[in-house]
């Protein structure tokens, strides 16, 4: 066959291409309405907020209006070392919890792999504290936490015959609310990595282990690799949960002591509902989903990056 011709689809081509096309909007049909909803829900919100940052905001017994156009609630959020210090804690808490539950789950999903019996069970008693509503996880932290009946005062108290306040202090109070969290989410990681744990092929590493590959190898250099779309997905469901954190803080601390764990939500929060500053409270809440949106675009360059130059090696 020459260059210049040009070949003609098959009677089955066009037939197969036509049902793709079909079934191409039978799915967009059924899609459609979920569509909707989360436009509604998320996409409008974001949007409203924006326009309200961006707005000079009046309060009154009636509510508030949106008149005119400002910069000046940005301006205040670029000047508030407030704003700073929340930008720092929730970049910093969600790194090291993020990390943290990534190491955990990895670790554990490997555990549940090597299960033969029991591993069902294993699985809805790891879901109990990821299904536990956030409140009340954080409720029975504060309650184990509390400085006067605590489970967990009353132990350091035994061990070292002083009680340890572990929401009294900054430092522990951070590390505790980041325990807290990683108790709960951890197993959210755990299922995603040992479903991509299951759908790894096989006969990858037992070639791997006919070359002479000891366990650690084989997982590193053959393993890892082709779980990495999974862990990608942890990661970045991760990331947002994280960066938004509300219930946990507010639950457990309140934000202190101080502002040691005031989040970007909760401050957000509390400019707008407790100052009822309408035009701060939404520039935090539109500055916290521009950090949320970067962070994972940063992620995901990366990822695609790190992908990249490995197959360009092979």
């Amino acid at each position: 066959m020459s260059s210049g011709t040009v070949r003609r689809a098959t009677p089955q081509e066009t037939g197969r291409s036509a049902l793709d096309r079909k079934f191409a909007r039978l799915g967009w049909g059924f899609a459609t309405p979920a569509l909707v909803v989360v436009l509604a829900v998320t996409l409008f919100p974001i949007a409203f907020s924006v326009a309200m940052s961006l707005s000079h905001v009046t309060v009154s017994a009636n509510g508030f209006q949106l008149s005119g156009m400002t910069t000046d609630h940005y301006s205040l959020l670029l000047g508030s070392d407030r704003w700073r210090h929340a930008v720092v804690f929730t970049v910093l808490y969600t790194i090291g919890t993020v990390v943290a539950e990534l190491v955990l789950g990895t670790l554990i999903a490997l555990v549940l792999e090597q299960l033969s019996g029991g591993r069902g069970w294993m699985m809805a008693l790891l879901l109990l504290p990821w299904a536990m509503i956030t409140v009340v996880s954080a409720q029975l932290w504060a309650y184990m936490y509390n400085g006067v009946y605590g489970v967990l005062t009353a132990i350091s108290e035994s061990l070292t015959g002083t009680p340890f306040q572990f929401l009294g202090t900054p430092t522990p109070a951070v590390l505790s609310m980041a325990a807290a969290d990683i108790w709960k989410t951890t197993p959210f990681v755990a299922i995603i990595v040992l479903a991509g744990l299951m759908m790894l092929p096989s006969d990858v590493v037992e070639a791997a282990r006919v070359d002479g590959a000891n366990a650690w190898t084989a997982f590193w250099k053959v393993r890892l690799p082709l779980l990495r779309p999974a862990l990608v997905i942890a990661v970045l469901f991760r990331i947002l949960q994280a960066f938004g954190i509300f219930d946990l803080p507010f639950v457990l601390t309140g934000g202190g002591p101080g502002d040691a764990t005031e989040s970007l939500a909760l401050l957000g929060w509390h400019v707008m509902f407790t100052n009822l500053d309408f035009g701060p409270g939404a520039a935090v809440a539109a500055s916290t989903a521009a950090l949320v949106l970067v962070g994972c675009l940063i992620f995901l360059r990366a990822f695609r990056a790190r992908v990249g130059d490995e197959e360009s090696q092979t």
